[in-house]
Order: C-alpha cells, then sequence, then structure tokens
C-alpha cells in the first residue's frame, strides 16, 4: 500500500520536474552570470567594468557590420530563379539587423558614460577623442545604410552588383582599424597619424591588387 502511494505521490512530482526543470536551467546561468557582475562591480574599480562592457558591445556590433553586407554580396550571387536561397539570405539578414540593432544602443550608451561621467578623453591633448568620435559617427551612418538597403532587397529595388557590395564589405573594417588605433595610440599629432594609416591602406591595396592581377593571368 506504501508502495501505492509513493506511486501516486511520484507521478505528480515528475510532472512537476518536467515543467520546471527547463525554466530552472534557463534562469540559472543568467542568475549566476547576474551575481558575478555584481559581485565584481561591487568590489573593483567600476569605471573598468563599463569600458569592459564597451568593448564587449562594440566588438559584437561590428560583428553584425561585417557579416551583413556578406549577406548582401551572396544575394546579389543569387539567380533570380533561386527563390528559396534568396528567402533564407533575407530572412538571416532580418535577424542580424535586429541583433545589430539591439547591440548598437548599449555600445554608444556606455561609451557616453565612460566620457561624460568618468572624463575620458577631456582636457587638452585629446584630439584623437574627437576623431574616434567621428569614426563612431561613421559607423552608425553605415549601419543606417545597410538597413535602407535590406529594406531595398526586400522591395526587389537592389540593381549593384556583388562587386560594388564586396568593396561596401569592406568600409566598417577601416573604420574598425581607425577606431583602435585612436584608442590605443592616442596620437597627439592627427595629421601624421591620419598620413601613416592612409599609406599603409594604400600599400595594402596596391598589394591585393597585384595579388589579384597575377592570380588573373
Amino acid at each position: 500500500m506504501l508502495d501505492c502511494g509513493l506511486s501516486a505521490l511520484h507521478s505528480p512530482l515528475t510532472s512537476l520536474s518536467g515543467r520546471f526543470l527547463p525554466l530552472g536551467r534557463r534562469c540559472c546561468c543568467p542568475t549566476l552570470v547576474g551575481l558575478f557582475f555584481g559581485c565584481a562591480w561591487h568590489y573593483t574599480d567600476r569605471m573598468l567594468w563599463v569600458k569592459s562592457l564597451h568593448i564587449v558591445f562594440v566588438a559584437s556590433w561590428f560583428a553584425g557590420l561585417f557579416y551583413l553586407p556578406r549577406i548582401f554580396v551572396n544575394l546579389a550571387m543569387v539567380p533570380p530563379e533561386s527563390e528559396a536561397e534568396r528567402t533564407r539570405l533575407l530572412l538571416m539578414a532580418r535577424k542580424l539587423m535586429r541583433f545589430m540593432n539591439l547591440l548598437l544602443w548599449p555600445a554608444v550608451g556606455l561609451g557616453v558614460v565612460l566620457w561624460a561621467h568618468y572624463g575620458i578623453g577631456w582636457g587638452p591633448g585629446q584630439g584623437w577623442m574627437h576623431a574616434k568620435l567621428a569614426v563612431v559617427v561613421l559607423a552608425i551612418g553605415y549601419h543606417h545604410v545597410c538597413a535602407s538597403m535590406l529594406r531595398q532587397w526586400e522591395a526587389r529595388a537592389v540593381t549593384r552588383s556583388h562587386v560594388w557590395f564586396r568593396v561596401f564589405n569592406e568600409i566598417p573594417v577601416v573604420l574598425m582599424v581607425l577606431a583602435v588605433c585612436l584608442v590605443v595610440v592616442k596620437p597627439a599629432e592627427l595629421g601624421e597619424f591620419f598620413l601613416s594609416i592612409g599609406a599603409g591602406f594604400g600599400l595594402l591595396i596596391a598589394v591585393t591588387v597585384g595579388i589579384l592581377k597575377l592570380r588573373g593571368r
């Protein structure tokens, strides 16, 4: 009789565990991460944590800026009769664009906190910060151009070739290199800095064109 009672109790317990264990698994990891960051925020320099999260969000956002134009390249190469592939690529682009929109505002917001609250980039000799802000504005503009192009792809209004999109795909690379070099080097003379960066990119482009010509022979 005791066995029957335990069996009767075991069935609803199994049902409840089947419902709540997956929920517990989903909640456990965010809770532990939240506790970790809460302790770290309390016992360490908060500015460093704001800076770390800013870097993480910016890097994730730029990953989207690198990949979304690559989807545009693939869309430009899809044959007209391949409607299923076009639909799949557009779905990927829409999901990525939504994710990029979520990443953009924390990245910018944390940067504003570092600048306005912690005073990074204030004072004399901080021309690099103004140049970096100009790069950020260009990156945000590129983000909105990508969103506009996605709407054009959905409306079947794009007439540019995949070669054009391959060149367009390299713009965020240039912006990222400029931003990282400005933040790390913090050049006092911006003219010399941009001249050096321009010479480096010119040499890279010349070598790339030379390699492509040799491969095309």
